[in-house]
């Protein structure tokens, strides 16, 4: 993440944090699948592939990272799935994600969840 961000007086370089996460990946490491995630999906560093984002996004959710469980709530519901986007922002909520709770109960106003998901 330094050097994504360039923070502690390194410099800036997207392509080295991309190795780095991709060995402490490797390694197990459930932050560094969400920031593969995130580097694929937005192509920063690496070619973008939102296929391959959402794919680390989904191993890393499977070990209980909230964040790319709710951003993978995102793809489904951009891509028109929105009952899997619903069970990701509930199950979200419930590791107590407060904008998964948002997102949810603004989807039950537009009808897009419904009480039977709950």
């Amino acid at each position: 993440e330094k050097y994504f961000f360039g923070k502690l007086g390194l410099r800036k370089d997207t392509r080295r944090a991309v190795r780095l996460w991709t060995e402490a990946a490797e390694l197990g490491s459930v932050q560094a699948l969400y920031e593969l995630g995130v580097a694929y999906y937005e192509g920063v560093g690496v070619r973008e592939d939102k296929t391959k984002g959402a794919k680390f996004w989904a191993k890393a959710a499977v070990r209980g990272h909230v964040e790319s469980r709710y951003n993978l709530g995102f793809c489904e519901g951009r891509g028109g799935n929105h009952d899997h986007a619903v069970r990701h922002f509930l199950i979200c909520a419930k590791m107590g994600h407060m904008v998964a709770v948002e997102t949810i109960k603004k989807m039950f106003m537009e009808g897009i969840a419904t009480k039977k998901q709950y």
